[in-house]
């Protein structure tokens, strides 16, 4: 069910019964045209990384910048800033070979989180990291939920999902909360 979960939030299978939402966007109903203005609002950490192998750290982040027509300038800040929230400074000139588990998730994180989107989608957020550097990620999705973004944590950690102020449980492929089923508001 989770990985359906992230398929249809990033549309990449569509909806087949009942409504889901992110916004303004009704998913159900979205045209294809218009998924990639959903996804410019969206920072997705996938559980393996997907990040490109031929480019550093630094350029693993700053490509989520260049995609969205970003300026040099505007990089040249952001990409430092981010590297820093997730303690790998050190690493911008690091390519992807040369890093742990831990610190290619921290990059996808940084990737993920530097264009300030409204929704970040992390699929099992904290299988690759040591026990102190999970409880910091943790940490910096409460602060992000607490300035207003949407973080949907896709775990089977029952400690993760603890804490969290809402979860959603799915069982074989049904949605048991909230109680109207047939849809899901983000």
């Amino acid at each position: 069910g989770k990985t359906t979960l992230t398929k249809l939030l990033l549309c990449e299978e569509r909806v087949s019964s009942g409504r889901l939402h992110i916004g303004p966007y009704k998913l159900e109903k979205l045209p294809r045209r218009r998924i990639p203005y959903l996804r410019r609002k969206m920072g997705v950490v996938f559980q393996d990384f997907r990040l490109f192998d031929n480019k550093t750290a630094y350029e693993n982040i700053a490509f989520a910048l260049r995609v969205t027509g970003e300026g040099k300038k505007l990089i040249q800040k952001r990409v430092p800033y981010f590297l820093n929230i997730v303690g790998l400074r050190d690493k911008a000139a690091s390519y992807p070979t040369e890093l742990s588990g831990g610190e290619k998730q921290r990059i996808a994180y940084a990737r993920a989180l530097v264009n300030n989107p409204y929704i970040v989608i992390a699929d099992e957020p904290t299988g690759n990291l040591d026990s102190r550097t999970g409880a910091d990620v943790m940490r910096l999705f409460h602060e992000l939920h607490e300035s207003g973004n949407t973080i949907v944590l896709i775990t089977h950690d029952a400690k993760i999902a603890a804490q969290t102020p809402r979860a959603i449980h799915i069982h074989d492929g049904r949605v048991l909360e909230p109680a109207d089923e047939n849809e899901v508001v983000i």
